[in-house]
């Protein structure tokens, strides 16, 4: 579905990611993980066009991305950021149904969508008619996931969804969302600097550090044969906010 072939990435005089390669299995959760610095923002940022390859080639569903492809794939991609990234001046149902009004589809179709959308996010629909300084974290990242699924993408990046909330609306977070995952059947790469929640919601993990893949694989394998010192390190200062066996945080 999505694929890296020796892509790497400079700002300036930092390399946020050393070249790379990296193909992400359709209908699969792959979450990428490490430190704050390691590269994993910019690796998302690949994936769907945002930030440019210094080097290397980025291709989905077999196409490679360039200017000409990349507002096509865009649309087949859903993407979530730490509180929505929400426009404040449009209503939640605004918010959700936009790229749909924006591409032209009728009225009664935008709202059929949404109204599916609503009941898979279990989002109370008086609600919908609220702006984002109206409604709460929880709440917020609903509303951000339901535009990201509004065309029915068939990826989904999200980077640190979760992050900002408090420990008990996450939780309840971390497992509907789990539960969407697996009833759409999509593709999903996720950010997080949290190896509790990475437990929780991944197929495979990615382990990053200063722009390198340092391990990619299941969590038990990480604790099993360790690549390098790093991912012991890692999951032992972790250890505390996670449970062995991927139970949620």
């Amino acid at each position: 579905m999505l694929v890296l072939d020796q892509v790497a990435k400079r700002f300036g005089e930092v390399t946020a990611l050393h070249p790379l390669d990296l193909a992400v299995e359709p209908g699969r959760t792959l979450v990428v993980i490490g430190p704050s610095g390691c590269g994993k923002s910019t690796l998302l940022g690949l994936m769907n066009g945002l930030v440019s390859p210094d080097s290397g080639r980025v291709t989905f569903d077999g196409e490679v991305l360039t200017p000409v492809t990349l507002m096509a794939a865009r649309r087949r991609m859903g993407y979530v950021i730490q509180e929505g990234g929400l426009f404040p001046h449009l209503s939640a149902a605004a918010n959700v149904t936009l790229l749909a009004r924006t591409l032209g589809w009728p009225p009664e179709r935008a709202l059929a969508r949404l109204e599916t959308l609503a009941a898979l996010t279990h989002f109370p629909r008086p609600a919908l008619a609220r702006f984002p300084g109206e409604l709460s974290g929880g709440q917020r990242q609903r509303v951000g996931l339901m535009r990201a699924l509004m065309l029915d993408p068939d990826v989904l990046l999200l980077d640190e969804p979760l992050g900002s909330l408090d420990p008990l609306i996450r939780f309840e977070l971390q497992v509907e969302l789990r539960e969407i995952f697996r009833s759409l059947a999509k593709t999903v790469v996720m950010v997080t600097h949290d190896l509790g929640e990475a437990a929780f919601f991944a197929d495979t993990i990615l382990l990053m550090r200063a722009g390198r893949v340092v391990q990619h694989g299941s969590l038990e394998e990480f604790g099993a044969r360790p690549k390098d010192p790093f991912v012991t390190r890692f999951i032992e200062a972790q250890r505390g906010h996670w449970q062995p066996g991927g139970g949620a945080p």
